[in-house]
């Protein structure tokens, strides 16, 4: 059996790293797995991308080439948008090769064209990261347009110009006649998928992302708290990206109002935001904050996760929640709010909190229940055993095998 998985990258962007560990998980067990991107920053042989300084050069420039076309639409969803309107190769490519199974992933950002994904004659198995698939351009939604079909009538009223979303839904109803096997890395997007018009009729199943357990593991935590430089003897909750770095999904607004409960009830309360550094203007979160910088290595990662008591995943909207698995397969816990993928990961006061969506006060209330928690080894031991059993490598590649033998049978 021969797969290949399309993706725009390789190590960059959440969902090239969720696809890349998938990659390693089937080699791993012994299948014949490829990669093919856009942008290869891995070095890995069993990763292919584009030649020579003017294709990779080509490649990086397609999403800016499509910047002018984005202009004439205003609206106030913010997240990237992909028309998917350049023309791509890769259907001729994939054709044209002795695989056994189409496997995509992140396609986005003009890497792949709608009509040249319709193209694929191979079997096609789709994990989505994102509700790209289903939507319009858009990659996140806040309307209901992918469920009852992008017309003109149902336009949000804060959205005007042309509109780009109605004309890549129908572009993909055009295009994207043979059913795709979808792969839906959590239930609540498995179950959008099934309510969207476009993938209605596939078959969808739900498979969750993946890390090695025998590399994500427990760092000591004052080894690690030493090594990062951080207090030992206060409890440092962690969180990513703040503030005008953040996305409006990503909920940082919400942890903001959260700490602001918290003031005067949580002494001795430190933060450590990863994903930037230290801003010109430091906001004013109420507790001392640790700028840990970016981190692009999974050593690093597992010693910040090991250094802190928990961490905090305020999301409105996530597909999976990629750092909650990794945080809890480094034995520590998760508050999140009780929405969208991270109820696949998050179990309430057993490995974490779930608060009410989307109520800051509650969140508050998650954080001081963590760090205050009479049984908080039971929840360290519970969040580690709770990756371990589900979301092991080991454990998910079994599934997107036994996916693909039923798929070529």
């Amino acid at each position: 059996m021969k797969v290949v998985h399309l993706n725009n990258a390789d190590t960059s962007g959440g969902a090239a790293i969720a696809a890349y560990r998938i990659h390693q998980s089937l080699l791993n067990k012994g299948l014949h797995s490829r990669m093919w991107v856009n942008n290869a920053q891995s070095g890995d042989w069993t990763i292919s991308g584009p030649n020579g300084k003017w294709k990779k050069a080509v490649a990086q420039m397609r999403r800016h080439l499509i910047a002018p076309a984005l202009k004439t639409m205003y609206t106030k969803n913010k997240i990237l948008h992909s028309p998917a309107i350049l023309p791509s190769s890769w259907s001729k490519k994939i054709n044209q090769s002795d695989l056994d199974i189409a496997h995509l992933h992140w396609v986005g950002a003009e890497m792949a064209s709608i009509s040249d994904i319709g193209r694929i004659k191979k079997p096609v198995v789709w994990t989505l990261h994102d509700m790209w698939a289903f939507c319009g351009a858009e990659h996140i939604s806040w309307d209901q347009r992918w469920r009852e079909g992008y017309t003109r009538k149902n336009r949000p009223s804060d959205e005007t110009g042309l509109d780009i979303n109605r004309l890549t839904w129908n572009r993909k109803l055009k295009h994207w006649k043979q059913p795709f096997h979808v792969v839906a890395v959590s239930k609540w997007l498995a179950e959008c998928a099934k309510s969207s018009v476009v993938m209605r009729d596939c078959s969808i199943t739900t498979i969750p992302n993946c890390l090695n357990t025998n590399l994500w593991k427990p760092v000591d935590k004052n080894l690690a708290r030493n090594l990062l430089g951080l207090p030992v003897d206060i409890p440092i909750i962690a969180f990513g990206t703040y503030g005008a770095n953040s996305e409006y999904h990503k909920g940082f607004d919400l942890l903001s109002e959260a700490l602001q409960h918290l003031r005067g009830q949580a002494k001795g309360l430190e933060l450590a935001i990863f994903g930037q550094t230290a801003p010109k203007n430091s906001p004013n979160l109420g507790f001392p904050v640790n700028f840990m910088g970016h981190f692009h290595d999974n050593v690093s990662l597992r010693l910040l996760y090991s250094a802190v008591d928990l961490l905090v995943v305020p999301s409105r909207k996530e597909a999976f929640g990629q750092t909650a698995s990794e945080s809890m397969a480094c034995g520590t816990p998760v508050v999140a709010f009780g929405a969208t993928g991270l109820l696949d990961i998050v179990d309430h006061k057993v490995n974490g909190y779930l608060a009410k969506p989307f109520e800051s006060e509650d969140l508050a209330n998650g954080i001081d229940y963590i760090i205050n928690a009479l049984n908080y080894d039971e929840l360290c031991s519970g969040a580690r055993d709770k990756v371990v059993q589900e979301f092991d490598s080991v454990v998910v590649s079994e599934k997107y095998e036994e996916l693909y033998n039923n798929i070529l049978k």
